[in-house]
């Protein structure tokens, strides 16, 4: 059995949609299952980390996935249903915000990674994972740089990951009014920036960050 490269793939043209090429190519050198993985929330300055992992079945995918970034807020909450509804096996993961200042950002994305994996009905062979940063995951890794634009299984993860940490966001927004996370979800926004000038930076903010940090220390 061939284990899958450990150079990231890296795509030559934009395509329309993204396609189970890739899958197909895993699929035969691995000899077993394969999930496409994608983070949502590396770079907001609240917040946690989210990463979504899917198997899709190749005889019954939704129509219209495609990278979460590409597609409306109406669109991805309704394929996130038929992705959930219609893959092999699905899972989401977290990790915190204490847990992206304990371990930095990029080991807390690996942990959520992991977690999607782990909470998946079926386990893979090996996993699609969107960028060029081979984690070090509980199963083979083949790393695509613009994933999300080129398979399908790694868009439909960064739908599900973007779903469910815009989900989090909105309770946050009620549990920490003021802040506007329902909006800007987290990420550098005037009025995000506003907020923390006025009410300094509450329990869900990254204090590691320099812009929450410049302002503790201005305090």
């Amino acid at each position: 059995m061939k284990t899958p490269s450990k150079k990231p793939i890296k795509g030559k043209a934009a395509r329309a949609f993204p396609t189970l090429a890739l899958e197909s190519v895993l699929i035969q050198s691995c000899g077993g299952l394969v999930c496409g993985v994608d983070e949502a929330g590396r770079g907001p300055w609240a917040g946690p980390v989210s990463a979504g992992a899917v198997i899709l079945d190749p005889d019954d995918l939704p129509a219209g996935i495609n990278d979460s970034k590409a597609l409306t807020h109406a669109r991805r909450e309704a394929l996130e249903i038929e992705i959930k509804a219609r893959a092999v096996a699905w899972g989401v993961g977290f990790a915190s915000v204490d847990e992206i200042e304990e371990h930095n950002i990029l080991h807390a994305t690996g942990l959520a990674m992991c977690r999607a994996i782990e909470a998946m009905a079926v386990q893979p062979a090996a996993a699609l994972v969107d960028g060029n940063y081979r984690f070090r995951l509980p199963c083979d890794v083949q790393t695509v740089v613009g994933g999300d634009g080129l398979s399908l299984s790694i868009a439909a993860a960064s739908i599900l990951a973007k779903t469910a940490r815009d989900r989090l966001m909105i309770a946050l927004d009620a549990q920490y009014p003021g802040y506007g996370f329902a909006g800007h979800k987290g990420y550098n926004a005037p009025v995000h920036q506003e907020a923390l000038r006025t009410l300094g930076p509450c329990p869900a903010h990254r204090r590691g960050w320099a812009p929450i940090r410049a302002l503790l220390e201005d305090a």
